[in-house]
């Protein structure tokens, strides 16, 4: 492992590990009540106590984050270019968008709760819904910052649409894909807690909604957390496959 490489991953711990010390601290210190505020140990005992409950929920919160995250990268990505190739698509559909992504996502719940029922294919809609707009709009830019040379370089040598698209507009473009695919990741992980807000069964949202109940605070925050892991670990997939697929840019280096 790297100087740097050590850094990166020596000082978010040491980070974590003082915030988790001074907030034991303080709960101790002060004798804030267990259903105001647990501990950090509380929180950890309540990982090991209901730990079928919490990574069995998790495990279904992440499924409806990824599908609906693929479900609107692979919308999105096609749409943005057809919106990028024709002006006049790009005044006619970019309102739209822009007014979609306005509404509240949480205000459209009961009523994708109502067309679509209470199953999975709701909480895709709503990761799709609130992933849908990052994608296209980045996209979409990156689409049209595609050098003009390499482009007259294509014509000239009688380059299909199809070509051009793949072999020059795509790879032109995949800094901008990727971080509307990093934007869109971690919304998906909202979309799939409101979708579970608002009707399921199950889900990290779901139990949320039964530790407040049971004004459970050790496990609500429990869920917290694994809601907040979820976020960063699908983060962390997008940003790998941006090393991946880019590997010839020059990527984001921490000086010291």
């Amino acid at each position: 492992m790297t100087k740097m490489n050590w850094k990166s991953v020596a000082y978010p711990a040491l980070g974590v590990v003082l915030f988790l010390a001074l907030w034991q601290m303080y709960v101790v210190l002060f004798k804030v009540p267990l259903a105001m505020l647990p501990t950090p140990l509380q929180i950890a005992h309540s990982f090991v106590d209901d730990r079928v409950a919490l990574f069995s929920q998790a495990w279904v919160t992440l499924l409806e984050c990824v599908y609906g995250f693929v479900l609107a990268f692979v919308v999105g990505v096609p749409i943005a270019f057809i919106i990028a190739s024709s002006p006049g698509l790009n005044r006619t559909f970019y309102p739209l968008l822009i007014a979609m992504q306005s509404v509240p996502k949480v205000a459209l719940a009961p009523i994708v709760l109502v067309w679509l029922g209470t199953g999975m294919e709701s909480k895709l809609a709503l990761v799709w819904l609130v992933a849908f707009f990052p994608i296209v709009v980045d996209t979409a830019a990156g689409l049209r910052t595609t050098p003009v040379n390499l482009l007259e370089l294509a014509t000239s040598l009688r380059a299909s649409r199809l070509q051009v698209f793949t072999k020059i507009q795509i790879p032109a473009a995949l800094p901008h894909i990727v971080s509307g695919a990093k934007i869109a990741v971690t919304l998906a992980v909202i979309g799939a807690v409101i979708g579970e807000f608002v009707g399921s069964n199950e889900g990290l949202g779901n139990l949320l909604l039964v530790a407040n109940s049971q004004i459970n605070t050790p496990l609500s925050f429990a869920a917290l957390i694994l809601l907040a892991v979820l976020g960063l670990g699908l983060y962390g997939a997008v940003a790998l496959a941006e090393h991946a697929l880019t590997p010839w840019l020059p990527h984001t280096v921490e000086h010291e």
